[in-house]
């Protein structure tokens, strides 16, 4: 039983759009991910996603609205929502919790589509 430590992890990297495991749970992963722009509009099938927010503000735009997500903050997409994640200022430091299948790019597949990669 290891304990992770968030900053040191996020660190380890600079890519935006590239979640890195961090921790795994039944069945769930915990992810880390840095943001900034604009990510391509999509779903998941089977999997809800969890954005805890470490740093910065996401604003998390649907269809029909949008919601701003700040530090300290989280929001839950369910399944089969459209959505699409959005930094407008700078970078965003964001933690996932979501099923170990979830393809963070959901039923889209592009250039942003991306692995499973621990850290």
């Amino acid at each position: 039983m290891d304990k992770v430590n968030i900053m040191e992890k996020l660190s380890l990297f600079d890519e935006h759009w590239s979640p890195k495991v961090v921790g795994e749970l039944n069945g769930q992963y915990v992810k880390l991910v840095k943001l900034s722009g604009g990510f391509v509009w999509h779903h998941h099938d089977d999997e809800d996603e969890l954005f805890l927010v470490l740093e910065g503000t996401l604003r998390m735009e649907f269809r029909d609205e949008t919601v701003t997500v700040e530090a300290g903050e989280f929001i839950v997409v369910e399944r089969g929502v459209e959505h699409r994640p959005v930094v407008e200022d700078g970078e965003v430091h964001v933690m996932l919790f979501e099923p170990a299948s979830t393809v963070n790019t959901g039923n889209v597949r592009n250039e942003r589509t991306a692995g499973e990669e621990w850290v």
